[in-house]
């Protein structure tokens, strides 16, 4: 490619959102994907979501979710798995095409600890639990040692210093609301999915005028992949249906057993939007303070003192990219850009090595990497939105999820999991269902689906374009339920009584 080439792209191409598909070896979502980040597993970013909303009577709002905290055993107590109150997590929404954000929703958390005691020998003793007694079933229930709320702030335009308001509960105007204590157990809390349900809030958001839903909290990790075999030089048995009969369910879910907590809003539709044009992107970030000062002799609450501007070290809108597009010297810098620089990352689109690999791996089996260079189909479909299906009227190349709010949400029972490339068009990477199937798509289109399909390139330019290549753990719309929050109630601790 010449120098002139690869400069023209640096330009206008946002780099890294070649995001899922260029992903074949490592299906992780977003799980531990940088150095840095796996040192602050509460600030990690798994997943992100942005979908018309499929539930009855909803077709008018687009459901957003942030997921954080990857891998939760469901029975990892005492503490299991609080948000960071040191931190800030935002949901970014750009409206007008140009990789900025327009709208920001602003999470912050606090925990406060009630200092259960028990009376011991005459002597007040403080107990070790996050419940004191008895089983809970309300929102911050008198058996509960800590309590863990948030706040929510809207800000349009730049999400440092734009104008920032106050989401509001619709029901009493309160500022402040309860996150649900994680799935202990059926002891603790008998009635878990009824608990957590009381964490649904109605609310108001600035400059909106029809209330939005809301809930933050844990729940079934939402993801599938056969995570080990995948990350082991794709170790499975046969990457591709033709390969071996019923590919597509013979392996493994890695994530099975694990919970994740989740960020969720359900906004209407035109509050999101901007003027004429339906289209929006979508991504997750998380920030922390610059400066830390451990404190030697921490009392409750207080190990630290953090300080300094808002420094950010996560960032996700598309499946995958972190994992498996960006190189290992480049991870924490991607965890800290935005959209409008990633033109910085160029060379990872314009050079995929993925591809080859596969090629490395399977090639004897017909699996040969696609050869046009550069990948017009995977701009054309990640970077900038497909054209009459997801591409903004006007269009900055950047890594983002891209939803068009005009296309009809696929009812229930009618969804495709490998969406746009199945024919639905309500699917990935039109956004982002849970029942979206993004590791098979990943595949596919890295090897060179979109080809077969005269999408920025021609069925000559990819050999294995036909292949329904596949991780083996399956994924549809079956896996969630059919309304908010969509994602399971969380494994619990204990599933005895």
């Amino acid at each position: 490619m010449s120098h002139i080439i690869k400069q023209s792209l640096r330009a206008m191409l946002a780099g890294v959102a070649l995001a899922a598909i260029a992903a074949p070896n490592a299906m992780a979502s977003s799980h531990r994907e940088a150095p840095f980040i796996t040192k602050s597993p509460k600030i990690d970013a798994t997943d992100f979501y942005m979908f018309r909303s499929y539930e009855a009577g909803r077709s008018q709002f687009v459901t957003l979710i942030a997921n954080y905290i990857p891998l939760q055993d469901p029975g990892a107590g005492p503490n299991y798995f609080q948000m960071d109150p040191d931190a800030l997590y935002e949901i970014h929404v750009d409206n007008n095409g140009d990789a900025k954000e327009d709208l920001t929703f602003q999470f912050r958390f606090t925990n406060t600890g009630k200092d259960a005691q028990f009376t011991i020998g005459g002597k007040k003793v403080s107990i070790p639990l996050v419940i004191n007694g008895g089983p809970i079933s309300d929102v911050n229930a008198a058996g509960t040692n800590v309590r863990e709320t948030y706040t929510v702030n809207v800000v349009r335009g730049d999400r440092r210093s734009g104008a920032r308001t106050a989401v509001t509960n619709a029901t009493g105007g309160t500022t402040t609301f309860d996150k649900p204590i994680d799935n202990i157990g059926k002891k603790s809390i008998p009635d878990y999915a009824g608990y957590a349900a009381k964490h649904v809030y109605a609310v108001n958001i600035p400059g909106c005028s029809t209330p939005a839903r809301m809930f933050v909290g844990q729940r079934k990790d939402p993801f599938v992949v056969n995570l080990g075999e995948t990350f082991d030089l794709i170790n499975i048995k046969a990457p591709a249906v033709e390969f071996l009969a019923n590919a597509e369910r013979n392996a493994r879910d890695d994530l099975a057993g694990k919970n994740v907590t989740s960020i969720e809003l359900e906004v209407a539709a035109s509050c999101l939007t901007a003027g004429a044009d339906p289209v929006i992107g979508g991504w997750t970030t998380a920030s922390m303070r610059q400066g830390r000062l451990l404190n030697p002799t921490p009392g409750a609450n207080a190990p630290s003192k953090e300080g300094g501007a808002w420094t950010q070290v996560s960032r996700l809108g598309m499946p995958l990219v972190n994992e498996v597009v960006i190189g290992l010297k480049d991870k924490d810098k991607f965890n800290a850009s935005k959209p409008s620089g990633d033109g910085q990352f160029a060379d990872y689109v314009t050079n995929p090595t993925l591809p080859a690999l596969v090629e490395v791996l399977y090639g004897a089996a017909g699996a040969k990497a696609p050869t046009n260079f550069p990948r017009n189909d995977l701009i054309a479909a990640f970077l900038t939105g497909v054209k009459g299906v997801n591409q903004p009227a006007t269009v900055t190349p950047a890594e983002m999820l891209r939803l068009n709010t005009s296309i009809a949400a696929t009812a229930v029972g009618s969804q495709k999991r490998l969406g746009v490339i199945d024919g639905d068009n309500a699917g990935f990477p039109n956004g982002r269902r849970p029942g979206d199937d993004v590791v098979d798509i990943a595949l596919r289109v890295v090897m060179g689906k979109l080809c077969t399909l005269n999408l920025g390139c021609v069925p000559a330019d990819a050999p294995a374009g036909a292949i329904r290549f596949t991780d083996g753990a399956y994924l549809d719309e079956t896996f969630f339920t059919a309304g908010f929050p969509y994602l399971k109630t969380p494994l619990a601790g204990s599933p005895q009584q």
